[in-house]
């Protein structure tokens, strides 16, 4: 049984680059997925708890929040329940909301049924498993895909704040050759998930 949890800023604060936008309650963003996961090490070093990265599976049952629709609030989604689209010109980005080209403030969007705040939008999240074009082989009991052959892709969920409404749906999955366990960037965080057994 895990529990998913939102990340603390106190250690991130001081080694991520944070773009001028603000710390406190924002994301910790351009943190790679190695750095991610060398935190979570860490915490659970000094908690003598179990933090990791979320499993895919994990992550879309924290998304989906019960639901069996495209996103975890209905069948749609609008720049009033999530931080996306807020590239320069997109409709996301107009009236009131020109000046949100940046990740926003966790929790100024509605929680999930879970009570989960931002799974869909603000900042893109890793979680543990192996990029595979389809699911064919995965764990069938909610564990991450750590089995990676050939795969040295890693995975995002959720979508960011510059990402189109489809890339923030529940079962939405990026990965390319450029994103690398390495790479970071303003649109990435993460998320991690502590072993409660």
């Amino acid at each position: 049984m895990a529990c998913v949890l939102h990340l603390s800023r106190q250690i991130a604060r001081q080694i991520v680059a944070d773009e001028g936008w603000g710390r406190g309650s924002r994301p910790v963003i351009r943190v790679s997925r190695a750095d991610a996961e060398a935190y979570a090490g860490w915490l659970s070093t000094q908690t003598g708890k179990t933090y990791r990265l979320p499993s895919e599976a994990e992550w879309e049952y924290a998304a989906r929040a019960g639901m069996t629709t495209v996103y975890s609030f209905g069948a749609s989604i609008t720049c009033s329940q999530a931080s996306y689209g807020r590239q320069l010109g997109s409709s996301c980005n107009t009236g009131s909301n020109a000046s949100l080209t940046r990740t926003v403030t966790v929790g100024s969007f509605a929680a999930n049924a879970f009570g989960l705040h931002d799974m869909h939008g603000n900042a893109a999240e890793w979680v543990e498993d192996c990029y595979f074009n389809t699911y064919t082989g995965a764990p069938s009991d909610g564990s991450a895909r750590t089995s990676c052959g050939s795969s040295t892709l890693p995975i995002l969920r959720g979508g960011s704040w510059v990402s189109t409404s489809q890339n923030l749906r529940s079962a939405g999955r990026f990965s390319a050759s450029t994103v690398t366990s390495s790479f970071s960037s303003s649109t990435i965080g993460f998320r991690l998930v502590r072993d409660l057994n």
